[in-house]
């Protein structure tokens, strides 16, 4: 990798993409080198040379030159002229199918905060209807890719060309979880219940009848039970069946944050302390992982930072624990975890940019 990194963004209109070059902008590595932004424009966009970042996201304007940015008109060319070595890629889970392949064979390496890459399994990407699934090429792809949750594949995003940055939802419930399923205390025969909560921010930019104001205000919602696309993150990378675990997402009137709430059952009746240590254990060296050894987290602690924060209570018995994980869904769950992946790939602290 060169001295001076070049990062390009894909999908900078939608709420991650803002965040992430946000993140980008004010990074300390990448200071006098900021990412370039590329999309698709229509011909009027085009003929003006671009769409100035801050007319498509005001709350980016400072004093870093970002006033001067443009969403530019994607090519190849583009992104090889100006020496591109860090793709991230903010964009639907088709279109990073189609791009990815391309960035590779080009030398770059990408970082996809969509959901084409994160799932190893045939039966799990079937939700997703993939076009060319099945095919040679998306499989030698599929091959390269290394699910970018840095708690648990940290050594293999350091030297990854492709990482697949993890959903929102399956952060939040694959940290607390994948500790205690790990360590064998778990009863997996009784099931593990889910219970996450996310804002609305979490379904996207573009507005649908249930995303809108007059849908999402003073309610709550259950949706995807059953059948959420993030299901299958939680059993490949929690190491679990299907028939172990239910998780419902719900819709919260809230912009931002997701709370989970976990049910475990233990093989033999465990302790705070005896579940602390399997937590600080694993979690040693994650700088973005916060563990309350006596409160429980809220989702206005974890909101706008980078943060997964995790505790629980313990039945008086000890057979049983109630878990509760919050996260940013913008953050930890998409752009955040992206510059945390990033951080890792290119040898800097993995907290740069993100505390």
């Amino acid at each position: 990798m060169k001295q001076t990194v070049q990062t390009a963004v894909m999908g900078v209109t939608g709420y991650a993409g803002a965040e992430l070059a946000r993140l980008l902008l004010h990074h300390p590595r990448l200071k006098g080198t900021p990412p370039i932004f590329a999309g698709r424009l229509d011909e009027k966009d085009a003929a003006r040379g671009g769409v100035p970042l801050t007319e498509i996201h005001p709350q980016l304007a400072g004093n870093s030159g970002s006033g001067d940015l443009k969403l530019e008109q994607f090519s190849w060319e583009l992104l090889a002229e100006r020496g591109v070595d860090v793709l991230f890629l903010a964009t639907p889970h088709e279109q990073s199918r189609e791009w990815v392949p391309e960035a590779l064979a080009r030398g770059m390496r990408v970082i996809d905060l969509s959901g084409a890459w994160r799932l190893t399994q045939a039966a799990n990407r079937a939700i997703y209807a993939f076009k060319d699934d099945g095919s040679e090429h998306a499989a030698a792809t599929q091959a390269r890719a290394v699910y970018g949750m840095p708690e648990l594949h940290r050594a293999e995003i350091a030297s990854a060309r492709l990482v697949a940055n993890p959903g929102c939802y399956s952060t939040s419930i694959i940290l607390p979880l994948r500790p205690l399923v790990a360590s064998g205390i778990v009863d997996l025969t009784c099931g593990i219940v889910a219970d996450a909560k996310s804002g609305v921010s979490g379904a996207g930019k573009a507005p649908t009848a249930k995303t809108h104001y007059m849908y999402a205000a003073d309610n709550l919602s259950a949706y995807g039970v059953f059948t959420h696309r993030h299901t299958g993150e939680l059993l490949e990378q929690i190491g679990l069946d299907a028939n172990q675990i239910v998780f419902t997402p719900h819709l919260l009137p809230i912009p931002r944050g997701i709370l989970s709430t976990i049910y475990v059952r233990f093989n033999e009746p465990q302790t705070r302390a005896s579940i602390g240590r399997v937590y600080h254990d694993f979690f040693a060296g994650s700088p973005m992982v916060r563990l309350y050894d006596s409160a429980l987290p809220q989702i206005q602690y974890s909101v706008r930072t980078n943060y997964s924060d995790i505790g629980f209570q313990l039945s008086a018995d000890g057979h049983r624990a109630v878990i509760v994980s919050c996260l940013d869904n913008l953050l930890k769950g998409a752009s955040g975890q992206a510059v945390q992946n990033l951080n890792i790939m290119l040898g800097w602290g993995e907290a740069e940019g993100l505390e």
